[in-house]
């Protein structure tokens, strides 16, 4: 199968790929909840068993130091993060466990987990016998006494959910799932498919457009934030940011026009330097699209933005209507 082809499955059917790259972390004690929600930069306090949100984790100094889903259990925590974010996830958060009652465990061995995304994925979650949470929720069901967790993601284009279980469930119920989805007209996608689909999206990754040194409002990511949950690390320069009412420099789509550019290409503007892109590709049946932080001013003044082989023409949506 050729990517124009799994890239149509995410957009119009359903493709199903293995979450090969993400990991996990459990939080147990009687203070995690308090703690946590001193942490990190989205209202944990307000999270109910089988519901997550998003968050930053930051610096004193307000700069992004990771960023994860927290999900909600009865008696824990459970954080979703790229899996080479975890050990320096766990240092940082570590760090800051005083006297609190609070333990965090790596649990990322043993977990596996398939991705589904498409507007025929919901029914074919059906079809599998699964039942579909909705975004933000995570339900959790028993398979011949396995518990099977099965979440809504997020995704501002297309439904996406994510099944995690056991190595031997999942590899059971893997063919199940590309045979619901093949039957939609879908099937089995690549992580350059993926990968595509985040371009189109305008999601932003952590270590490739989010780096160590941006701001939370700098990403325009405002599922992440919660302006009235109390203290957390890194409060104080978000609510500054706030108070003055915008940024010097946020995440943008482009529409690229000429060559694809690498990773890391500075975006002029009379030979001057005011951005970079982060992330290229080329999306069949959407062209060469880019994503980056440039200062604001240039885009709203629509001004000529240039990079070494093209032009870099902002957009809202880079997905073709």
């Amino acid at each position: 199968m050729n990517l124009s082809h799994e890239v149509r499955y995410l957009l119009e059917a359903a493709g199903v790929w293995s979450l090969d790259d993400l990991g996990w972390i459990r939080i147990t004690g009687e203070d995690r909840v308090r703690w946590l929600n001193g942490m990190v930069t989205n209202s944990i306090q307000d999270l109910k068993p089988g519901h997550g949100n998003y968050s930053f984790a930051l610096n004193a100094q307000g700069r992004i130091q990771g960023d994860l889903n927290t999900y909600a259990e009865a008696d824990a925590l459970m954080l979703e993060t790229a899996r080479t974010q975890v050990p320096a996830l766990m240092t940082l958060l570590d760090k800051f466990i005083i006297m609190d009652d609070v333990e965090l465990a790596d649990v990322s061995l043993g977990r596996v987990g398939i991705g589904l995304a498409g507007p025929k994925a919901l029914k074919v979650l059906e079809i599998s016998g699964h039942h579909v949470p909705l975004p933000g929720q995570r339900l959790q069901t028993l398979s011949d006494g396995v518990v099977i967790d099965i979440i809504g993601t997020y995704s501002p284009l297309v439904p996406r959910f994510e099944i995690w279980a056991d190595e031997l469930t999942i590899s059971r119920i893997l063919p199940l799932l590309a045979a619901a989805a093949q039957v939609e007209d879908g099937g089995p996608v690549s992580a350059e498919a993926v990968e595509s689909l985040r371009l189109l999206e305008v999601t932003p990754k952590y270590g490739t457009d989010i780096r160590d040194k941006d701001l939370p409002q700098e990403t325009n990511q405002t599922r992440a934030l919660h302006f009235a949950k109390g203290c957390y690390l890194g409060q104080e320069i978000v609510e500054r940011i706030r108070s003055r009412g915008a940024v010097h420099r946020s995440f943008q789509a482009f529409r690229l026009e000429g060559t694809l550019p690498a990773p890391g290409t500075p975006l002029e503007v009379d030979g001057k330097v005011v951005g970079e892109l982060t992330s290229t590709g080329d999306v069949p049946g959407h062209g060469l699209i880019g994503l980056g932080f440039v200062r604001r001013e240039f885009v709203e003044r629509n001004a000529a933005i240039l990079y070494a082989g093209g032009r870099a023409a902002p957009t809202a949506s880079p997905k073709a209507s």
